[in-house]
Formats: structure tokens, sequence, C-alpha cells
């Protein structure tokens, strides 16, 4: 009887002094009857035994490319497993017909079995590779993917820039971290990376992350393989439509033809990411992968393809701007995630008005709590210092913010809004003074055309007064017990102290994201959420794309560490990538509110006369979960035990999770 053996691949040794002849297998490895794949470097074979004879084939069926040191011996001969064709197991030859699988010459010696291999070819430059160097040379540095059979090809030339030094690979559990990851690292440095995943449900899976990217105009690339073209519209294994499955998502979608400009289609990639901060697709065909490169084929670059995007807005926007401002006695500078990049100037004008500064959830912690003119942030997840400070205005400056529901910014008040995005100039309502410029640019002239005194109060002690009355309120609820977990405010509180003041904070949706934005109080941390599309299981993706840029070291964000809050249903939806996270030795501290319940979801259900229904939640002790998974792993029942076990996962060296159990009304 006869069965196979494959269960791990064996990877040769190095050659001995003679030429091309490598060890395979010890000589008792394969016994007699059996089949087993072994590997040689780059080549694969299959490694027989029978009839005392060892035979080395090559591990490809020639037919449909199956691994035949997966198949069996029967009846004297080696049987494909895909299609069940038949060749002689030493000479690789197929009874009653002329093709056959090629064999290599193999020797028994006193320590084991060697098989003679040609010296591998040199590497030819494929169109992968020239790619893969057109990307790095538009400063990727970061590829989030998980590696598979339809996009080995382009996998194989990231690897290679692995090796050069060029950029960094994480792979991960589930495509959709992959994206958010990305989303993340865009909104965090302005520049894209890329994620990676096969045809089919591979990428499928990226589209909510990349959504997350299109909608909070964070730049990303998405680098999908596909079957072969010659396969492509009948309906292949695996085939799906990604131009129209990604639709809107992507911005811009092009497939990579044999025919195609390769290097070309990465400078239009790379360049629709950067300036129309969304998402670019590229659709690799398997066979197309490994097409070689044209010899004189130069990689793409930025080089003179960018602009400066500084642009200035038009005068008479700036003279109707300043004829407000000089009016105004009490304006608010309002500002958005928009603005991420222009906060010294953001700052600067506020001080010459001696104006209150407030943020939408999406721009918190823009401008420290701590700053004299800081209000906080306004809207469903802020703090009643910001809408007072709104309530008091009489002129609104409003600063890369879209007019959110979710803000209420509201619109019965003198607006001047800026942005870099004509469409999102008045969008939702009409404004006083619409400006279309860059921020940084816009503010500069405003400051310059500004007369010293604008008859603006000086609103710094108002402010302070706001923040005091707040923090009482504050110092109130924490006192508040219930019968099932510690309160928000006394877990935010103790947050504020613990996280250092350069950590970047990665928060999901739900509950604890609302107490985040209520209670936390930002010193200099950069804040990431998904805004627009407010995704659950956000936030370990994203603490993920942030630790990747905090390894550049020409990078602003290098050495920072990183944090990531959740609630139990948001870390249920990618709790796998903590193994990602320990694999790549990622220094996350996530802290997980765990409340057993979708409970923002059961507060809107009671909120509208409904039932609390299919909200709750069976959760595992996630602090164990967490040292299965090889990160350290905290649970906290008690607030005396709160700020401790802060101190202990932040002063860990890799991933560790503070699981706190919360009460889900306490918010």
């Amino acid at each position: 009887m006869s069965s196979n053996d494959h269960d791990h691949d064996h990877d040769a040794t190095a050659p001995d002094p003679a030429q091309g002849w490598f060890k395979i297998l010890d000589g008792d490895e394969l016994p007699e009857g059996r089949v087993k794949t072994v590997t040689c470097g780059r080549r694969s074979l299959c490694m027989t035994r029978h009839q005392g004879k060892y035979g080395a084939l090559d591990n490809k069926c020639p037919h449909q490319g199956g691994p035949l040191g997966e198949g069996s011996i029967e009846n004297g001969l080696l049987r494909c497993p895909w299609h069940g064709w038949d060749y002689d197991p030493i000479s690789g030859k197929a009874p009653g017909y002329d093709d056959g699988v090629e064999t290599f010459p193999v020797e028994v010696r006193d320590d084991g079995v060697y098989v003679q291999l040609e010296e591998e070819q040199a590497h030819t430059r494929t169109v992968s590779d020239l790619m893969a160097e057109s990307l790095v040379n538009w400063g990727v540095r970061q590829v989030f993917g998980m590696v598979g059979h339809s996009n080995l090809g382009l996998a194989d030339a990231m690897r290679r820039q692995e090796q050069a030094g060029k950029l960094q690979y994480i792979g991960i559990r589930h495509e959709g971290a992959a994206a958010f990851a990305v989303s993340a690292y865009g909104k965090l440095t302005g520049r894209p990376a890329a994620c990676l995943s096969i045809a089919g449900p591979g990428a499928t899976n990226l589209l909510t992350g990349l959504w997350d990217a299109n909608v909070d105009r964070a730049p990303a690339l998405a680098l999908t393989g596909q079957v072969d073209t010659q396969v492509l519209g009948p309906g292949a294994f695996q085939e799906i439509d990604l131009t129209a499955a990604f639709g809107k998502v992507a911005q811009w979608s092009q497939p990579v033809l044999a025919t195609s400009k390769h290097a070309e289609l990465v400078n239009l990639a790379c360049k629709s990411a950067i300036l129309n901060r969304g998402v670019a697709h590229l659709i690799f065909p398997d066979e197309v992968q490994t097409l070689p490169a044209a010899e004189d084929a130069r990689a793409g670059s930025a080089q003179g393809r960018m602009t400066s995007r500084g642009i200035e807005p038009p005068p008479e926007a700036v003279a109707a701007a300043l004829d407000k401002i000089r009016a105004a006695k009490r304006p608010l500078i309002i500002v958005g995630h928009g603005a991420r990049f222009d906060m010294d100037a953001v700052e600067a004008f506020a001080d010459r008005l001696g104006a209150p500064v407030i943020t939408t959830f999406k721009g918190k912690g823009l401008i420290s709590d701590h700053h004299s003119l800081a209000g906080g942030v306004l809207g469903r997840s802020g703090t009643p210092i910001a809408s007072w400070c709104m309530n008091e205005s009489d002129l609104l400056i409003v600063l890369g913010a879209s007019f959110s529901n979710h803000t209420g910014i509201t619109p019965k008040l003198a607006t001047i809004q800026v942005d870099y995005d004509p469409m999102i100039l008045g969008k939702f309502h009409a404004v006083d003074v619409p400006v279309w410029g860059e921020i940084g640019a816009t503010l500069k002239i405003l400051h310059e055309q500004l007369p010293q005194g604008t008859g603006a109060e000086d609103q710094r002690p108002l402010i302070a007064e706001r923040w005091q009355i707040w923090r009482r309120e504050k110092k109130r609820r924490r006192a508040d017990e219930g019968d099932n977990g510690l309160n928000s405010a006394t877990i935010f509180e103790e947050l504020s102290s613990a996280i250092p003041e350069d950590a970047i904070i990665a928060v999901d949706v739900g509950n604890n994201t609302y107490s985040f934005g209520r209670y936390f109080e930002c010193a200099r941390q950069a804040v990431l959420m998904s805004g627009y599309l407010g995704s659950i299981g956000f936030s370990l993706p994203a603490a993920m794309g942030a630790w990747a840029a905090t390894q550049e070291e020409d990078s602003p964000f290098h050495g920072r560490p990183v944090v990531s809050v959740s609630g139990d249903g948001g870390f249920g939806q990618y709790m796998a990538e903590l193994t990602t996270a320990v694999k790549y030795g990622m220094n996350i501290t996530h802290v997980l509110l765990n409340n057993n319940e979708l409970g923002k979801i059961s507060k809107e259900q009671r909120a509208g006369n409904w039932q609390a229904w299919q909200t709750s939640l069976h959760n595992p002790d996630f602090s164990k979960y967490a040292e299965l998974c090889g990160a350290k792993g905290i649970r906290v029942s008690d607030k005396s035990e709160l700020a401790a076990a802060l101190a202990q996962a932040l002063a860990h060296p890799g991933p560790a999770l503070v699981e706190i159990l919360s009460d889900p009304v306490l918010i």
C-alpha cells in the first residue's frame, strides 16, 4: 500500500564540493512506496522511493500544475493528486504518452540522498519588479497584505524590495485589517501605504477599509491580484470584475496589462492617491506579474510630476473674510481633520484674535486641551465647553471641516469656511464667505493683512472658566458607582494621566469612543479614527498602521508610542490581528473596555422606544486571550487597579492589552 508524506517541506542543505549536488533527504527519511515534497532554493521537487530506488521529479504536473509531492504511488505509478494522471515514479515518463515530468540525477550516499540541480539562473527583472521599484521611488514604504496564489509574482517583487531595505511588508490575518492600517497610515502621515490582496475574496475584503480612506480623504493604494487574462470573463475560480467591485471607492483604478506602460501606471496611481487624497487601485492579472520588463525600462518617480499644494485663495475671498473678521467681537475657530498639517498657522492666527479653537471629533487632539484657547470637541462626542463657545460666538471661522451632522456646526451664525476642496465649500448649506485655498497659505495671508487691533475680545478668561466648570462636573461623574464595572469618566481620567503626551491614539466606535471624545484631555497626542464611515473594528488595525509610521527613522512620528482604544465589540472584529502585532514586535498598548454588550446600540434601541435586543456579547477573558497570543494581558475589575495596570502595559516593550470591565450605562 502506498501513501503520501507531505506535512512539512524539507529544506536542502548547502551543496557539497561536487558542483550542483544537494543533500535532499536523510538515509531513512523516505520509506518505500512513499512520496515527499522537498525544496532546494527556489526549486520544489517531488522525491519518490519505489522498489528500492529514489526518484527526483519536478513537483509541478505539466498539465494543471498539480503538486506531485502530494500524490501517491498506486500500482507502481505516481498519480497526480489533482487530475489523476500517472507517471513513472523514477523516470517521470507517462506510460503510453510522449509527455512526462522533468527529472534530476539522484545519488544515495552514506549520509543521505543527494540530487544534482543546475545552478539557478540569475533573476530576470519583471514587470512586478519595475512597478515595485516605482512605488518605492514615490515614497511608498509600507505594504500590508496577504500573499496568495494570484499575487505571487508581485509578492516576490515586494520581497526583493524588503530585502533591499526599501520597504516594510506586514502580513496580516484579514485583508480588511490591511486596508484599515493603510487608511490610518494615510491619515497620520499624508502619504500612501499599500494594501496587497489576491483576486476575488481577498480583494473584496479590502473594501471596508478603503471606503474609510475614501470618505476621510486619506491617500491609499490597493494592489490586487487577478486571474489570468486568458480565462477572464467566463467566470474562472475567484474571478470578480474588480474594476466594477471597487466602483466609487477607488477614484482611480486600472488593470496592469502586458502592453501597459508599467512604470507610468504607478506614476498615475501614486499621483492620484496623493493629490486627490483618496484610493488608487492597480489590478495585476496573474500571468502579467512575471513578464520580463523591457531591458531599458526605467522605474517611475515623483520627479517632475508633483506641484506645490500651497494654493492661495482668490483676493476677493480674502477681502470678504477680512471684512467679517474685523467686525467680529467673538470670533470662533472650528478646526476639522483637514487642518491637521497646518496647526502652527491655526494657533498663531487664534492667538492674534484671542479666539477659542474648538475641533470636530475627527480633529480631536489637533490642539492641546491645555492650550489657553482650546475649547475641546464640538458635537455628539464633545464637551459643553465647545458648544458654549459656539453659542456665544458671532463669527465662525471653519478650517478643514465638512459640517457633518454629528458635529452640529450651526448654520445660523456668520461663517467663513476655508478648504482645499471647492466641493466641500457650502456643501450642506450656504456660507457667508467660502474660501478656496490651502489652510496654511490662507491663514498666512489673513494674518499678514489683519490690522493690529481687530476689536475682538480676548476670550481666554472665559474659556478657562468653562474648563473649571466642566472639570468639576467630570469629578462628580467619577464618583458614580455601578454594579457592572468602572465608569467612563474614571477610565478616561486615568488614561489622560497615563498615556504619554507624544502618543498616537487609534480609537474605535461606540460608547467607548463617545466617552473618549468627552472625557479624555489631549496634550499633544495624535488621534486616529474612522470618521465619516464610523466603522467598528478600526482601532487595532489603525494602530498597526500608525506603528509602521513610527518605524521610519526620518518620520516625525519615529519612536512615538502607539495606543489603541476599543470596546469589546470593536476588538472582536479583528482580534486575530493581535497575533500580527506579536509576530512583528509591535509596541502597541490596546485598552479594551469590556461591558459584554454593544452598548451604543442598546442605548439607541432604548432611545427609539424599542426593546434592547441582540446586543449582548459572549466574551472570553480577553487578558488571557492576549497571553495566549504571546502579548501581555492584564484584567482590571476595580478602579484601584487601573493606574498600575496602564503603567505596566505602557512600559511593556511589545504588544499589551488592558481589559477593563466597564459599566455600559455610566458613559
